[in-house]
């Protein structure tokens, strides 16, 4: 007989994230590439299909709006944490954004643009994805 050839699966990372930790927890790093696909896009869509519903459920816009924001700001929150410890900060950098304007804009270019550290910080090991 012979052997088919086989394909060595590295064991998963620990970095590697069920959704629940990704979008509640507070520990951990996600590198750039994951904060724009679930801290922007994501909750981007996410915010619009929530505030759509709210619309068709009755309630006016501008309230619609309001309640949307409040139930993503937690996962925006929990992301942006993540990203933040990539960069070997604390999560309290997340307070930057309540400075109108320059926070929000320094928080869009060090979580958005910026790499992160390499190799293991002391809030863990260098995201792979």
């Amino acid at each position: 007989m012979f052997a088919l050839p086989t394909h060595h699966t590295p064991p998963p990372l620990l970095e590697d994230m069920t959704s629940w930790q990704l979008y509640v927890g507070l520990k951990g790093r996600i590198n750039r590439r994951s904060f724009w696909l679930h801290g922007v896009l994501v909750l981007l869509v996410v915010g619009m299909v929530l505030m759509a519903l709210l619309e068709i459920a009755g309630l006016p816009s501008e309230r619609a709006e309001k309640l949307a924001n409040l139930l993503i700001a937690w996962p925006a929150i929990a992301i942006s944490a993540k990203r933040w410890h990539d960069r070997d900060r604390s999560a309290w950098w997340v307070l930057v954004t309540l400075v109108p304007l320059v926070g929000q804009l320094w928080a869009l270019i060090d979580n958005g643009f910026l790499p992160g550290t390499r190799g293991e910080n002391r809030f863990g090991p260098q995201p792979t994805r």
